[in-house]
């Protein structure tokens, strides 16, 4: 069946493709046995998944399904997996999200059962690439109601975390669905790695907003970007999603309280300790109108 995009639930390459991620998943230690799922649509109404009781490491493009928008199978020798409707939550509330991935990467998934927030103004390429990665409330997997609990982040996010289960990344590509779950894990890898040998150290508020000034001019979007009340690098931009308490940093030293990107910012001291003291009564434009008098009129001396 061909459609806008080009494809159809026979379409031999893509079936190729989702081989490949899941390959690339049970090769990473992602997916053990028959855990996880990979799906990409391919129609408005049809969407090509992996099977159920199937190690992704072994799957081939005849054993690849295709399913309607509401789950129900269109084609396939092999039954679809009883977690599509998470896939098919997802494509629904975002359009543009043509492919998702679903698997238990270890260290995420350490994350994962902890139920502990990621932190962030850590790592660069998090901070650009990612940003902050929301923890949905836990529900039993299979049906509808575990569909919907990622259904309130899903604006501000393409990865996101499941409470005592695993991860889902999504985007336009396999490929850039993976992507999502490979950068999430080596983050969290990385900060048990550096919990065991002492912490972490945060970027300055300075070079954090740096950072989101590059995610911008990259065209990534952020909450950031669109919140006042998003703070520059407190676990914040998700708040009206969680119905129960947020997750909390316990494993971690609480990240600074800077301002929201939209807010003016303070300016770093010099020392990368701290920020600039204004004098009672001194507001920020003050202070350099100030110093700009004293440097004019130094250098007229």
């Amino acid at each position: 069946m061909e459609n806008r995009w080009n494809s159809g639930i026979h379409d031999r390459k893509l079936k190729e493709q989702i081989c490949e991620i899941g390959r690339r998943v049970y090769d990473k230690g992602f997916a053990a046995a028959n855990d996880g799922n990979i799906s990409i649509r391919v129609g408005d109404n049809e969407v090509l998944c992996s099977p159920t009781m199937i190690c992704k490491g072994f799957m081939t493009p005849d054993d690849i399904c295709a399913v309607d928008m509401n789950g129900d199978q269109l084609a396939g020798k092999r039954k679809r997996t009883s977690e599509v409707l998470l896939h098919l939550a997802i494509m629904k509330e975002r359009p543009d999200v043509k492919a998702v991935v679903h698997c238990h990467p270890p260290h995420a998934t350490a994350f994962a059962v902890a139920r502990e927030a990621i932190p962030q103004c850590v790592l660069p390429e998090v901070e650009v690439f990612m940003g902050e990665v929301p923890l949905a409330p836990y529900e039993t997997p299979g049906g509808q109601e575990f569909a919907s609990t990622v259904v309130p982040f899903l604006k501000a996010t393409n990865t996101i975390i499941l409470t005592n289960h695993g991860t889902v990344s999504f985007g336009k590509t396999l490929e850039e669905a993976y992507w999502k779950t490979e950068i999430l894990d080596a983050y969290c890898r990385i900060l048990i790695l550096a919990k065991q040998i002492g912490g972490i150290t945060y970027l300055g508020e300075q070079k954090s907003r740096e950072l989101i000034d590059l995610k911008k001019r990259l065209g990534f979007d952020d909450p950031r970007f669109h919140n006042e009340s998003c703070d520059l690098c407190g676990n914040s931009a998700f708040r009206d999603g969680y119905k129960e308490d947020a997750p909390q940093q316990k494993a971690f030293e609480k990240a600074p309280d800077y301002p929201g990107y939209l807010q003016k910012p303070t300016y770093d001291s010099g020392n990368g300790n701290g920020n600039i003291q204004l004098p009672a009564g001194m507001n920020m434009d003050d202070l350099v109108k100030m110093i700009t008098d004293q440097v004019v009129s130094a250098m007229g001396k």
